[in-house]
C-alpha cells in the first residue's frame, strides 16, 4: 500500500538535516496510511516495521549538528517535521513560501480527532503518572471514539536494556496504531531508535510537551501567538529557567549557524 502522493513532500536540507516541510493534511494521510499499511500486511503475514515520525524544530537541527547518534537518527526517521519557526523560516527564505510549521501538540490534536472517527487505538508512554492520568481523563471526554490502548510513565533514570524490553512488550501487547512518546528531546527519539526494531506499532512519534497541553496541566500560548511563530517567546515568559537555554543558546547557534550556511550557498551560487 502506497503513501499519500496527493500532497507533496519537500526535503529541506538544514545544517545538514532533512526536515520535510509538509502542512497536517498531509501528515494525517501519512499516518492513516502507514496504519493501514501495517496492519494489512500483519494481516498477511508478511514483515512489518515500526515507522519513525520524527517531530522536532530548531533545537533538533542543531542536536543532529552536535550528535552523531541524532543526526543518524533524523536521517533515518520515516518523516521529519518541524514543529517550531526556525526551520520554517529557513525553508522560506529559500523559496518555499508557504512552508508551515507542524507543532507536536497541533498534530497530536488533529490525529486524535480522526481516531475519533476512526476508532484508532493509542498508547502514552512517558511523562510523570498525575500528568498521564490527567490526558488520559481530557483525551476519552474530548474524543470518546478514540481508544486509548494504555499508559505508561517510566522512571525518571537511564534503564536497563531488560527494562525497556519489558516496558516495549507491554506496549506491543496493547496493540496501539500509534505510539506517542513524551520523553523530551532528543531522549524521546533515541528511545524509539533504539526500541524500533522490537517494537510491533505502526507510528511511533516523540511529541515532547504535547502531554501536558493536551491534558491541561500546562498552559500553551495563544493561537495568534502560535500562528506568527512566538510560541517560544510566550514559554520563555512563563517557564524562563525552563527554556531560557534552548531559546537562548541553542536558538543563538542555530541563527549564526544558517546564516554561515546562507553565506557559503551564496558564494557557491545556491539558490
Amino acid at each position: 500500500m502506497a503513501m499519500p502522493s496527493s500532497r507533496a513532500v519537500r526535503p529541506m536540507k538544514i545544517l545538514g538535516s532533512t526536515v520535510n516541510m509538509v502542512d497536517m493534511p498531509y501528515i494525517m494521510e501519512w499516518m492513516e496510511s502507514a496504519i493501514k499499511e501495517y496492519r494489512a500486511l500483519e494481516a498477511s503475514g508478511s514483515p512489518v516495521a515500526t515507522k519513525h515520525l520524527m517531530v522536532a524544530g530548531y533545537h533538533g537541527v542543531i542536536q543532529a549538528k552536535k550528535s552523531e547518534l541524532y543526526y543518524k537518527i533524523g536521517e533515518e526517521a520515516d518523516l521529519w517535521i518541524p514543529d517550531s519557526i526556525g526551520p520554517v523560516l529557513v525553508a522560506r527564505r529559500r523559496g518555499m513560501k508557504d512552508a508551515v510549521t507542524t507543532p507536536g501538540p497541533d498534530m497530536m490534536s488533529e490525529f486524535l480527532a480522526l481516531a475519533d472517527r476512526r476508532h484508532y487505538r493509542t498508547f502514552f508512554y512517558g511523562e510523570t503518572p498525575e500528568t498521564l492520568a490527567a490526558l488520559e481523563t481530557a483525551v476519552a471526554q474530548r474524543y470518546p471514539g478514540h481508544i486509548i490502548a494504555g499508559s505508561f510513565s517510566p522512571p525518571f533514570r537511564p534503564m536497563s536494556d531488560a527494562e525497556e524490553a519489558e516496558h516495549v512488550a507491554m506496549i506491543n501487547a496493547a496493540k496501539p496504531d500509534v505510539l506517542w512518546v513524551g520523553l523530551g528531546l532528543p531522549k524521546q527519539d533515541e528511545w524509539i531508535y533504539r526500541n524500533k526494531s522490537r517494537l510491533r506499532v505502526p507510528i511511533a512519534t516523540g511529541v515532547g510537551a504535547a502531554f501536558g497541553f493536551l491534558s491541561g496541566r500546562v498552559g500553551r500560548a495563544p493561537g495568534w501567538c502560535r500562528k506568527v511563530g512566538l510560541e517560544w517567546l510566550y514559554m520563555l515568559l512563563r517557564k524562563p529557567k525552563r527554556t531560557a537555554k534552548r531559546v537562548f543558546v541553542d536558538g543563538s547557534e542555530f541563527v549564526f549557524a544558517v546564516l554561515l550556511e546562507e553565506l557559503r550557498r551564496g558564494n557557491s551560487g545556491s539558490e
